[in-house]
This record gives C-alpha cells, sequence and structure tokens, in this order.
C-alpha cells in the first residue's frame, strides 16, 4: 500500500445522508495542523483546498491541507 505525508488541519466529516437526502456533517476546527501518512488508496479526489478521503462505514473527509496543490498532484502520480 503506497501512502503520501500531508499537514492537514481543519475537516469536515460526511456522516452519511438524511432522509432529504442532505449531507450529515460535523465540522472540525482543530487549534494546529498536524502532519499524517495518507492512503492512497483511500483518496477520492483533491482540489486546491481539498482533499477527500474514505473511511471505514463509507464515512468521507474534506480534510483542508496546506501543500500546495501541484505538489500533492506529483505525490499522486
Amino acid at each position: 500500500m503506497k501512502f503520501i505525508e500531508l499537514t492537514l488541519k481543519n475537516h469536515t466529516i460526511v456522516h452519511g445522508f438524511d432522509a432529504s437526502n442532505q449531507e450529515i456533517t460535523e465540522e472540525v476546527n482543530v487549534a494546529s495542523p498536524s502532519k499524517k501518512l495518507v492512503a492512497v488508496d483511500r483518496i477520492l479526489s483533491v482540489s486546491e483546498q481539498y482533499i477527500l478521503i474514505k473511511y471505514a462505514y463509507d464515512r468521507i473527509i474534506y480534510w483542508e491541507y496546506l501543500e500546495e496543490y501541484n505538489n500533492v498532484k506529483t505525490m499522486l502520480l
């Protein structure tokens, strides 16, 4: 399994959907960013501000990251 190291900070956890098909989310703000190893096969998408990562039980998290978008793209290629 391949991993990349990212500096992650605030994030939004998507717990699922309600009866009206609206996302059930939880906003998490952290005091300081932290480095994490992320399994590449769990990454669903990357934008200039967020990286979307899949976790167990069909839960996904939108993480803010500090690295430059092009650097993350290069790590993934």
